[in-house]
């Protein structure tokens, strides 16, 4: 994988025309890390099932990686948060593109193996490849592996899984996503607020910095470091407009004060 501050059309030298606009060129490996390449690129706003949504137009462009590519600029790269599927299929690319291998046998050979991961599904493309952005299916159970790995820096038992210094870097906040998240490297992170119980008339307000992995309907994983916890929770609310709130109120309304 080339380091963050690598130009990123270094490592697609087949598309030397989208890389002519002064703009695009000067992307880096951080900007689809941060999901900052200040690209015109909407897939929040509307449903997944609509094809104006940009990861949908992904999917069914006959070439993904030029439609993601020849994105209009239409903020200066680096300054604003704004999720892509995109920036996504492009890491993914670049890994198999490095490795020789499919993202799911790069995941299962250096990730999902030394964790114990069981079986998993990743859904494909119609050209075969693993959709990155939205594909993964796994149980709880094994989603919780890779939150304890990243409480412990990197370890699995004796095993070293990841270096501890790319779990420093990844986790570091980077760019602001909203008033509550910020955003690292294809991490996000940020403070529950929430009230503990300290008798029958004393409550108290408390902060708790926590990292997560988000996933459309309601998946999360929620790692916070300084209680040593690592939180799945899974649901189907797919495309719903509320489907944000419920988890983070599990934590902050049960989890949390169950524990503290």
């Amino acid at each position: 994988m080339p380091p963050p501050d690598a130009p990123l059309f270094a490592s697609f030298p087949e598309y030397s025309d989208l890389a002519a606009d002064p703009a695009r060129n000067r992307w880096t490996i951080r900007n689809l890390l941060t999901m900052t390449m200040g690209a015109d690129w909407d897939e929040l706003s509307v449903p997944y099932t609509d094809p104006t949504n940009s990861e949908t137009a992904m999917d069914i462009a006959a070439d993904r990686y030029r439609f993601i590519l020849g994105a209009p600029v239409v903020t200066e790269p680096g300054k604003r948060w704004l999720y892509s599927g995109g920036a996504t299929a492009l890491l993914a690319r670049i890994i198999a593109k490095g490795t020789g291998k499919t993202l799911d046998g790069f995941a299962r050979e250096t990730l999902f193996d030394p964790l114990g991961v069981g079986p998993t599904e990743w859904l494909t493309d119609r050209h075969g490849e693993p959709i990155a952005a939205s594909g993964l299916r796994m149980t709880p159970r094994d989603l919780a592996r890779i939150g304890s790995m990243l409480l412990k820096s990197g370890m699995w038992g004796e095993r070293r899984v990841v270096p501890a210094q790319w779990i420093e870097r990844s986790t570091s906040p980077r760019v602001d996503v909203d008033e509550i998240h910020s955003y690292g490297y294809l991490w996000y992170s940020g403070k529950f607020a929430f009230t503990v119980s300290t008798g029958p008339r004393w409550d108290r307000s408390r902060l708790e910095r926590f990292l997560s992995a988000i996933g459309n309907g309601g998946q999360r994983l929620y790692v916070l470091p300084s209680l040593d916890l690592a939180v799945v929770i899974t649901a189907g609310n797919y495309d719903t407009p509320d489907q944000w709130v419920p988890p983070a109120r599990v934590m902050r309304e049960i989890v949390l004060p169950s524990i503290l």
